[in-house]
């Protein structure tokens, strides 16, 4: 078989995880678009479940964007720290609420430009409310992507996220870049497991740079 471009490799393993999970989608639970923008921030460094299990207490003392701006910090620390960096997570969803508070009408802005200005919200995090939120193409170039897409050999040895977002939006078409990142951490989770890959039953494993280094040693 001959060597693919990246630019056939990617649709061939964009069409590879639409059969093996067909549900994509953001594996942080929220009703609103400010819920996300709190979980995501909570998510750095700390599991997604760790983050579910934490957000109900806090929508429970503080249920919406106005009452979360005019919280005192030091009480959505205590609520938030079992997500580790308690003190810093805090100061910047106080932050964050009180601009949407104060900026927006309580609405989370829908330019990605925007959205980047807001505290504590980085190009991952802004990609996730664009592509989750609002349907607009996005890259979230998280742990999961970032290691997957080196290994299966879509990018070549860039670690830095912005740079990945940026290799990646050449190969990948527009449309499919927000469920790809979403099946990345599916199969991250499920089969390419980090420093224990399970190559023998991947999907993936005829196409994959890795996987074929692997079988040639």
């Amino acid at each position: 078989m001959p060597e693919m471009t990246k630019k056939e490799l990617a649709l061939e393993v964009i069409e590879r995880l639409k059969t093996e999970y067909p549900e994509a989608s953001c594996t942080l639970a929220y009703e609103d678009a400010w819920q996300l923008l709190v979980s995501v921030r909570l998510a750095a460094q700390c599991t997604d479940a760790r983050v579910d299990m934490t957000t109900p207490h806090l929508y429970e003392k503080f249920p919406t964007v106005a009452a979360l701006a005019a919280a005192d910090p030091a009480e959505i620390e205590e609520i938030v720290k079992p997500c580790g960096l308690g003190h810093s997570k805090a100061r910047d969803i106080s932050a964050c609420m009180r601009v949407l508070h104060e900026k927006y009408g309580d609405h989370v802005p829908t330019t990605f430009e925007e959205l980047l200005a807001l505290p504590g919200v980085g190009r991952k995090s802004a990609n996730l409310i664009m592509g989750d939120v609002f349907g607009k193409p996005a890259i979230v170039t998280d742990t999961h992507c970032i290691r997957l897409t080196n290994l299966i050999g879509l990018i070549d040895g860039i670690k830095e996220p912005a740079k990945v977002e940026k290799e990646l939006w050449k190969i990948i078409p527009p449309e499919e870049g927000n469920d790809l990142c979403h099946r990345f951490v599916l199969h991250g989770r499920a089969v390419c497991i980090a420093r224990r890959p399970q190559c023998g039953t991947c999907c993936l494993k005829d196409i994959c740079r890795y996987a074929q280094n692997r079988d040639a040693e």
